[in-house]
């Protein structure tokens, strides 16, 4: 790369070339910002979301792709949603936000249940989403400022054609982009830049909550980090609320305040970033958190992997009782006659697991 275009590159992903991104927990910053306790911008209350499947010409089954699932997210942090492929993650955000329509349950959001064309209308105005590719989810056709702008036609949110592009101006420099990329078409950006072009257009319609669909697992760890400063950055600078959705345990580490584990469409435990990663419970959490890959050879050797035996039961023949019953290294036989709560072991730490609740 020629010295002048490796400097507009950096310039563009905002980043210090004099420093080493090798390391993503050495790249990744903290920023601090106030939670207060009691205020909750979101709480989803007993959500269910089936898929009907066809088995044959009359019958369908269910696919219960989210379960029963209740949890409150409270304003300004950002709770991260973690779990194997399959288990139901990106369904619950997309569920939340009505991209699906619920089987049954109830949101609530800034105390108001969502429902109604009118409620919906307000809500998809507050909330939105970062979707995980940043190529499948640019429209091509598109040039960058009417991709950033298009939630505000929608929305009807400025009324001339200039507030729109001084609001798309705006939203391009907070992501970290030059305003001279506004004209251009996203072919010509890289896979960090065009994630930065799918934030600013979630940003335009001045959202308080955002649904994070794994945004960074189709970059590299260099880029992951810029990324993850850009959300942290963003959320203090604009108050905002996430759902961080990933499979990387060290990405949801860094960045989430609180952190849930789900499982065959149930959450499993859900407790505070460090406490989780310091004291896991469940033993889906505890063979999750060992496959982490240790840098150190000395610390790997010494680090115990709680390798699962099986595959993950399909959700179309979910087992009875306990989800993880079926690859759990303590199950009983009593697992199988009762689905496990989700209760509070200790302060904000909730574990779904009979170990825990009798």
């Amino acid at each position: 790369m020629e010295k002048q275009n490796k400097e507009q590159f950096d310039k563009d992903i905002n980043r210090n070339p004099n420093q080493d991104l090798s390391l993503l927990d050495k790249e990744v910053k903290r920023v601090d910002h106030d939670i207060k306790d009691d205020d909750y911008i979101l709480e989803v209350k007993n959500l269910k979301m089936y898929f009907p499947i066809a088995t044959s010409v009359f019958k369908t089954v269910p696919l219960k792709a989210v379960d029963d699932v209740s949890f409150k997210i409270r304003r300004g942090e950002t709770l991260g949603l973690v779990g194997e492929s399959g288990c139901g993650k990106t369904t619950l955000g997309r569920t939340i936000l009505q991209l699906y329509k619920p089987t049954s349950g109830e949101i609530i959001f800034n105390g108001r249940p969502v429902k109604g064309k009118t409620a919906l209308k307000e809500f998809r105005k507050k909330a939105t989403i970062v979707f995980q590719d940043p190529y499948s989810s640019l429209d091509p056709r598109m040039t960058v400022s009417d991709i950033i702008s298009e939630p505000l036609e929608i929305h009807k949110i400025y009324k001339t054609k200039a507030e729109r592009e001084k609001r798309v101006a705006e939203l391009m420099e907070a992501v970290g982009l030059s305003k001279e990329h506004a004209s251009r078409y996203v072919h010509a950006f890289s896979g960090g830049q065009r994630q930065r072009i799918g934030i600013a257009r979630a940003l335009a319609s001045s959202p308080e909550f955002i649904m994070c669909d794994e945004p960074v697992s189709a970059l590299d760890v260099s880029i992951q980090a810029q990324i993850l400063n850009t959300f942290q950055d963003l959320q203090k600078q604009f108050g905002l609320t996430y759902l961080f959705v990933a499979h990387n345990l060290l990405v949801v580490k860094h960045i989430s305040d609180r952190i849930a584990v789900m499982y065959l469409g149930h959450i499993v435990e859900l407790a505070n970033s460090q406490e989780l990663y310091d004291n896991p419970l469940h033993p889906y959490t505890i063979s999750l958190l060992s496959s982490i890959p240790e840098p150190d050879p000395k610390k790997a050797r010494a680090n115990k992997r709680q390798i699962l035996e099986g595959d993950i039961p399909s959700p179309l023949k979910a087992p009875s009782g306990c989800p993880f019953r079926t690859r759990c290294p303590k199950a009983t036989p009593e697992c199988a006659n009762k689905l496990p709560e989700l209760r509070e072991i200790s302060k904000e730490h909730f574990v779904a697991c009979r170990l825990f609740n009798e």
